[in-house]
């Protein structure tokens, strides 16, 4: 059996898969900490593998099936099992429906992204990123946790909006940054969000990951007015380089 360079960012791939499946376990015991822990973990392996991928030179279709199958895991089941067992579970059915979103629209905007891999904008993803959905969801937990076992007050009844509104997100046709490769190149070319990403890395690690939940508000937000703006003023709207999505429209809503 010969061994190849794709395995190196597969393993990767499987890590992330498997700390999703942790989450869910955690969860199911009431460990909601650990639980949204592990899908944070999740999220550093799957930013590992497409590293390693690039620096293997070993890109396939192989890739890209098993790390979305992987993503619908740990960024689509795992969160909303967690967000369930945490609050939602009070609205019975109604709870189990809007839980179940962030798993259905995640896996929605995969299969759309997959699709669309060939005319891919570099620049930018068309909706919400699930992993970036499931960050939210579990920042949001990780900062109004009370006793890391149950949200209260506004933060319970705020929970559910957000997961309906993450999900719809989703599978918009809002344009959102991709991450920046840390590089002069790349400063050269996009130097405020070059900064601003470096900004929010010191920050999280200042605030000991406590502004983790508000800069994705932020990223949320931002991408949502940006796109609204351009919208209504299209001419603003700047030119693109890259190839955009077939049939796909800039900063369409």
């Amino acid at each position: 059996m010969r061994i190849t360079r794709a395995v190196v960012p597969t393993l990767f791939t499987v890590l992330n898969m498997f700390c999703g499946l942790l989450s869910i376990v955690q969860a199911s015991e009431g460990a909601f900490v650990n639980a949204s822990y592990f899908i944070l973990l999740a999220g550093l392996f799957d930013a590992l593998d497409g590293m390693m991928a690039r620096l293997t030179k070993s890109s396939s279709q192989f890739g890209v099936e098993i790390d979305s199958l992987s993503d619908v895991v740990s960024f689509g089941a795992a969160p909303a099992f967690l967000v369930y067992k945490v609050h939602l579970h009070h609205y019975q059915e109604w709870g189990l429906i809007i839980s179940s979103l962030l798993m259905i629209m995640g896996g929605i905007r995969l299969a759309r992204f997959n699709v669309q891999l060939v005319g891919f904008d570099k620049d930018y993803f068309t909706g919400l990123p699930i992993p970036s959905s499931a960050f939210a969801v579990v920042s949001y937990l990780l900062t109004f946790m009370v006793d890391g076992q149950r949200l209260e007050g506004t933060a319970a009844v705020m929970l559910a909006p957000l997961c309906v509104a993450l999900s719809l997100i989703m599978v918009s046709k809002i344009k959102y940054d991709t991450l920046p490769k840390l590089s002069s190149k790349e400063l050269r070319k996009h130097p405020v969000r070059t900064i601003s990403f470096v900004f929010s890395l010191l920050l999280i690690l200042f605030t000991k990951g406590e502004a983790l939940f508000y800069l994705f508000a932020l990223f949320i937000l931002f991408g949502a007015a940006r796109s609204a703006y351009y919208w209504l003023v299209p001419s603003a709207q700047p030119v693109r380089t890259q190839p955009e999505e077939a049939g796909t429209p800039s900063y369409d809503i």
